[in-house]
């Protein structure tokens, strides 16, 4: 009897220990697959988005497409300085004899070529002036005469030498005190004909800008007193203040790249000419002239400047920094889809424009622009958006609220 109820025993938990197990086989075979593709999943790239702009949205965003521009971010000197004019390029004006101002013919910022008279002075130095310069002018053509007329006696020995070298001596006076007054004449602008004026003109040394006006109408021209302003900015260059750490790197011939420090981040490119050879006051800064190669800016002197001397060779794929937008702690840059810029069909919607959101790695960021890396594949003439991309991110995340797409 007591074996019989063993074997039950041992039967019973047989049935028990099946039972467990086939209870439990399911949830342990679940959460063996729930942990495999845990361990092995690579990490998640960021999804290709994709947003449609109508005309009337692409104009709106004021975009600008581009590609890639290979600058030297990193091998590079930064430097602050300012718009400089040589001052072979500056002038001012004043007068050699005092007089009354009579005209004004010009005014502040009026551009004026070389030679262009800018007013006229009234004194009756002026006329005493030219009766002497006439009177020597008569006087040297007699002693003229005379003195070849004495000159041809002496040689025949008709008259003494002593009267030829009097005539000589008196001819020679004459003659420097005629070329004095001349001279004086072409400095005053005024005229040697035989009609004597008052009225001398202030004529422009160069061409340029008027940019002061020092006198009215009936002022006292003083001798040496600037009565006119005018700068040629066509000669304009930039110096830029390198401290001494960097100074060896710095020379002749490198290219730089600035920006107006007050004006839109229009990027303006030079090329250093000079280095000078001493501190700028008590700053331990030494400035460095450079040529300014390309500007399509009104430029005067005196605008500062953020600048970059390039010194190495270096150069990377480079886009605007407002071309790249950041998004979920990642970023991105927008791509025009080949063959996506086409009619709708409808014409008051006009065409239509499809952009890729692709993801892209920054690195060193100079002067507006930034190092750009692309995570995922593009196509190397792919028209990327340089300016309006921010626009486009928030029409994305718009759509995306009210039921966007991914691709």
């Amino acid at each position: 009897m007591k074996k019989q109820n063993s074997i039950y025993i041992i039967i019973a938990a047989v049935a028990i220990a099946l039972i467990l197990y086939f209870a439990l086989k399911p949830k342990v075979v679940a959460e063996s697959e729930a942990e495999e593709p845990a361990t092995e999943k690579p990490h998640a790239e960021a999804p290709v988005k994709e947003v449609e702009l109508n005309e009337a949205q692409y104009n709106a965003a004021g975009v600008a497409l581009g590609t890639f521009t290979m600058k030297n971010l990193s091998d590079v000197v930064n430097a602050n300085g300012y718009t400089k004019l040589p001052p072979q390029n500056q002038a001012d004006i004043s007068v050699h004899l005092g007089g009354v101002v009579q005209t004004i013919k010009v005014i502040e910022g009026e551009f004026v070529k070389k030679g262009e008279v800018l007013a006229t002075i009234e004194s009756p130095e002026f006329a005493k002036l030219q009766e002497a310069y006439l009177t020597s002018k008569s006087n040297l053509e007699f002693l003229s005469l005379e003195y070849e007329r004495q000159k041809k006696l002496s040689e025949e020995d008709v008259n003494s030498k002593k009267v030829f070298q009097r005539a000589k001596s008196d001819y020679d006076i004459e003659k420097a005190r005629y070329s004095s007054l001349q001279k004086q004449l072409a400095i005053l602008n005024l005229g040697s004909g035989i009609n004597a004026s008052s009225i001398m003109p202030v004529v422009a040394p160069i061409s340029g800008y008027v940019t002061e006006v020092n006198i009215k109408i009936g002022t006292n021209a003083e001798v040496g007193k600037p009565l006119f302003g005018i700068v040629d900015n066509s000669k304009l260059h930039v110096d830029l203040l390198v401290y001494e750490k960097d100074l060896h790197k710095v020379k002749a011939g490198q290219n730089i790249r600035f920006v107006l420090t007050n004006q839109d981040n229009i990027e303006i490119t030079g090329k250093v000419f000079n280095v000078s050879k001493a501190f700028e006051n008590e700053t331990k800064s030494v400035a460095v002239h450079a040529d300014i190669s390309n500007s399509n800016q009104t430029l005067i002197p005196g605008m500062y400047v953020n600048a970059l001397i390039d010194v190495g060779t270096q150069n990377v794929a480079s886009l605007p920094a407002d071309a790249v937008v950041r998004a979920d702690g990642r970023e991105f840059i927008f791509v025009l889809e080949e063959g996506h810029e086409e009619e709708t069909g409808h014409k008051e919607e006009g065409k239509t424009f499809h952009f890729q959101r692709i993801e892209v790695k920054t690195g060193t960021a100079q002067l507006g622009y930034v190092q750009v890396s692309v995570l995922q594949p593009i196509d190397k003439n792919a028209q990327i958006v340089l300016k309006g991309a921010y626009y486009i991110q928030s029409h994305l995340i718009k759509n995306e609220g009210g039921g966007g797409h991914e691709h």
